[in-house]
C-alpha cells in the first residue's frame, strides 16, 4: 500500500472511529473520543477537530448511534478513502494507524494488554507530545526566538535542542506527555545524568490533559530541589532469554 497523504491519514482515523465507535476506542486504549482526536491529531500533525469532522462526515455510512452530517453528500476525497478501506477489519485498520504514527507496539494481543501500556498512552507520552512541542514551544518565554532540532533518535538524553540564531549555547528539552492533568513522569538514567550535567540549560516540557485539552508545563533544571519535583531511583532487573547451538 502506498503512503497516504496527511489529509488521507486524518480521514482514515475518522473512518476508524466512525466504523468501530466505542469498540475502536477501547482497542486502542482511548477513554473518550476527545482523547482520540487529540492524541491521533497531534501524532499525525493535523488539528484534532479535523479527525472529529471526518468521523462525523463518514457516520452516515456506518451503523453507529450518531447521525453525523446526515443529508449532506460525502466529499469526493472522503469517499475515495472509504472505498479503499471500507472492507478492512478493526485489527488491520489499527495496524495501519500504528504505522502512520510511528508508534512501535504489537497489537496481536491488545485485548489482554494492560491499560497502562495501551497504544493511546504510548502515543500521548511520545509522538503526540513531541509534535505538540514542535507546534507550541515558542509560546514559552525561555524558548522564544529559538529554533528546534529534533534529536529524539540520537539517544543523547533529551528530545530537542533549542538554539538562538548565531549562538553556540543551547537548551536541551526532554518532552513528556500525560493523558490527565497530573500523573507520573520518568527520567531514564541517561536523561538524569544529562540533566545533572546541563543544570539550568536542561528542561522538561510536560504536555498534560490529552483526554480533554492539551496544555504544557515547562520545568527548568528539573532535578534541582527548587524545581519542586522529587525523583526516586528505581532499579529493574531484566531476564533475557536466548537459544544457542553448536555448529
Amino acid at each position: 500500500m502506498k503512503s497516504l497523504s496527511t489529509r488521507d491519514q486524518a480521514i482514515l482515523c475518522g473512518l476508524y472511529l466512525s466504523k468501530y465507535d466505542k469498540e475502536g476506542l477501547s482497542l486502542m486504549g482511548f477513554e473518550s473520543f476527545k482523547e482520540a482526536y487529540n492524541v491521533l491529531g497531534y501524532s499525525i500533525r493535523v488539528k484534532p477537530t479535523s479527525i472529529k469532522n471526518y468521523r462525523d462526515e463518514l457516520d452516515p455510512l456506518f451503523s453507529n448511534p450518531r447521525k453525523g452530517w446526515h443529508g449532506r453528500p460525502i466529499r469526493l476525497h472522503c469517499q475515495k478513502v472509504y472505498e479503499n478501506f471500507k472492507d478492512y477489519d478493526i485489527s488491520e485498520l489499527v495496524s495501519i494507524i500504528i504505522r502512520m504514527t510511528g508508534c512501535a507496539v504489537d497489537i496481536s494481543d491488545r485485548r489482554s494488554e494492560r491499560k497502562s501500556e495501551s497504544f493511546a498512552k504510548r502515543l500521548s507520552t511520545g509522538r503526540a507530545a513531541e509534535n505538540f512541542f514542535s507546534q507550541n514551544y515558542q509560546h514559552e518565554g525561555e524558548f522564544f526566538d529559538t529554533r528546534a532540532e529534533d534529536v529524539t533518535q540520537t539517544g543523547c538524553g533529551y528530545d530537542f535542542k533549542l538554539r538562538q540564531l548565531n549562538s553556540e549555547r543551547y537548551f536541551a528539552v526532554e518532552v513528556k506527555g500525560l493523558t490527565a492533568i497530573s500523573g507520573n513522569i520518568v527520567l531514564t538514567e541517561k536523561e538524569h545524568i544529562v540533566a545533572e550535567k546541563l543544570e539550568n540549560d536542561y528542561f522538561i516540557y510536560i504536555v498534560k490533559n490529552f483526554n480533554e485539552k492539551p496544555f504544557a508545563k515547562t520545568i527548568r533544571n528539573p532535578i534541582n530541589v527548587g524545581a519542586g519535583l522529587t525523583f526516586k531511583k528505581h532499579e529493574r532487573k531484566i531476564i533475557q532469554i536466548f537459544w544457542s547451538a553448536t555448529v
